[in-house]
């Protein structure tokens, strides 16, 4: 069937319904958008999804909305919100649109389900405070769409819809980015954890450029590696590696006489001819070359 219709609610909008659109839009390009409350246009029908309006969950008859009592809840029976429906219905086939290897999609569209779908469902339904972001709450992506909607006072008879459709653009970015994040991801796993098992039983991990890491330490439970070596276009950095993501805490730090020093001092600091600059927080050095940075990693290690 040609789906000629994505219909949603007129009126003020939300991150759920906005999310929706990013998902059905890719996936039904030559779809026409509908912002409606007209009774007739939000009943299922041939050729129209429905989304975050018409009462109603019923994912053959193609209408997600999640407002009805009782409304529709994921197995472990927190609340659905339409953007949790679309995905869960949409969401495989929407990372096939956006290339997403298929022995990836599973793990990416359960990971990006509980990371960012999950939430979004939870603060449209009333389920989580937006203030458990604490100050950062008027930094969250709900509230960030949400300040694109027009001032209580705009006069254009259309202020809403145009104000949807400029934010529809703003949102798709933050989900292709998360996506071609979460993917890349992926892709680095195997490459890190071959890493890994070439370092062995030393420190010094070495990567053949920058990417994601942590997941395959941890796989490999390579807590006696304390540094990563890592090129970066002409030069070369030693990296701490922090203890978790919630803190800059590292397993190891570097030489505290480096601490701030650049050029001709850190040479002089560390003995090793090439070293450029270390960071005041001792996370990370630079050299410019890799024997230079191998020279610093030893001498990082023989310190601790």
């Amino acid at each position: 069937m040609t789906i000629t219709h994505l219909v949603t609610h007129s009126g003020g909008f939300h991150a759920d319904e906005l999310l929706s659109s990013v998902i059905l839009t890719r996936l039904f390009p030559q779809a026409q958008l509908v912002r409606s409350r007209d009774r007739d246009m939000i009943s299922p029908g041939e050729g129209k999804i429905i989304y975050d309006v018409g009462g109603a969950y019923d994912a053959d008859a193609r209408i997600f909305d999640h407002h009805q009592r009782p409304g529709p809840l994921r197995e472990d029976e927190q609340p659905y919100s339409s953007f949790g429906l679309i995905w869960a219905q949409y969401g495989r086939d929407y990372l096939a649109a956006l290339n997403v290897p298929a022995e990836d999609r599973e793990v990416i569209h359960a990971k990006f389900d509980h990371n960012f779908v999950l939430p979004i469902d939870l603060l449209d339904n009333g389920a989580m405070e937006p203030s458990v972001a604490g100050p950062l709450a008027v930094l969250t992506l709900p509230a960030l769409l949400g300040s694109l909607k027009p001032v209580f006072d705009d006069p254009s008879p259309t202020a809403d819809d145009d104000a949807f459709m400029a934010a529809l653009p703003v949102a798709r970015v933050f989900v292709e980015a998360q996506i071609r994040n979460m993917a890349a991801k992926a892709r680095s796993f195997g490459i890190a954890l071959e890493a890994v098992e070439k370092a062995g039983a030393s420190k010094i991990l070495e990567l053949p450029m920058g990417m994601p890491y942590r997941s395959a330490l941890d796989k490999a439970e390579a807590d006696h590696i304390l540094f990563v070596v890592i090129p970066r276009g002409k030069d070369w950095t030693l990296n701490g590696i922090k203890l978790s993501g919630d803190t800059f805490e590292q397993r190891a730090d570097l030489p505290a006489a480096w601490a701030g020093l650049s050029g001709s001092d850190l040479e002089q600091a560390s003995g090793v001819v090439g070293a450029k600059f270390c960071h005041n927080a001792r996370f990370i050095a630079v050299a410019d070359s890799r024997d230079a940075i191998l020279k610093m990693a030893d001498l990082a290690v023989k310190e601790l």
